[in-house]
């Protein structure tokens, strides 16, 4: 059934920033978020993860509507990952990675085998396990976000998403980070929903595309369809070229 925003209407800081979204998020898939910057993008993907109550409209789970959900037995299903997260000062990486347990740690009791267990298959996930000991400040920007992406996989849940993850990384670590959330999905059919900014790499990563626009849904589906040059001129007033990418048959966007 996937992830579904039905007459999605949010309000932030006092401004109605969603307005009516309607959108179905495949299962098993990489969903990408794109559109201009203010369009809403973060806002979409708080409201999916729980953490914005909606005005109006509702956003359900698997057919559970969000609203009807613990905390907890949420947090055990989807798993959110905010833009430019900070880590407590002198936190190792293995203690953030640690954190991602929280959800199904019962009170007053240490991590049992299964929560080791989670928290080093997401850390060989990553390749982040020679640096459990580092703290977190001392690692590059790459390897930052392989261990805040290694928490949310310790989490252990269906869902992932990831706000702007790539946000700050030089190309190569944007690669590097996109490759391995193509990874999870494709060896460990996570269902992922990512906003990004790059629309070529969004183009060759996600296998369904969501645009929004001043709050709203302007497009959706296989990345072919979404980003054409009539697309791009609808989404963006970006006049652009699409070309089919020679290494990996995916749009590659020339803007004029």
């Amino acid at each position: 059934m996937g992830l579904r925003a039905d007459n999605l209407s949010v309000n932030y800081e006092m401004q109605r920033v969603l307005k009516g979204v309607d959108v179905v998020l495949p299962k098993g898939r990489v969903t990408a978020v794109i559109g201009p910057n203010g369009c809403g993008k973060s806002t979409f993907l708080r409201a999916l993860g729980g953490l914005l109550r909606p005005e109006r409209g509702r956003v359900s789970l698997d057919g559970e509507d969000l609203a009807a959900l613990s905390p907890a037995h949420l947090a055990r299903r989807l798993g959110l990952l905010p833009q430019a997260p900070l880590a407590p000062e002198g936190l190792r990486v293995g203690e953030l990675v640690a954190r991602g347990r929280l959800p199904w740690l019962r009170r007053f009791r240490p991590l049992s085998v299964t929560d080791h267990q989670a928290i080093t298959r997401a850390m060989v996930a990553t390749d982040i396990e020679a640096l459990r000991e580092r703290p977190v400040e001392a690692l590059s920007g790459g390897q930052r976000q392989r261990v805040w992406i290694a928490m949310v996989l310790a989490q252990d849940t269906g869902w992932q998403l990831f706000d702007e993850p790539t946000t700050w990384l030089d190309l190569r670590h944007q690669l590097e980070v996109l490759r391995l959330v193509q990874r999870l999905n494709r060896c460990e059919g996570r269902s992922v929903v990512m906003s990004l900014h790059d629309i070529s790499l969004a183009a060759r990563f996600a296998d369904h595309i969501v645009a929004l626009r001043d709050g709203r849904l302007v497009a959706e589906g296989p990345p072919a369809d979404v980003i054409t040059p009539e697309g791009l001129l609808r989404i963006f007033d970006l006049e652009a070229d699409v070309m089919t990418d020679p290494h990996h048959g995916t749009p590659l966007v020339l803007p004029r």
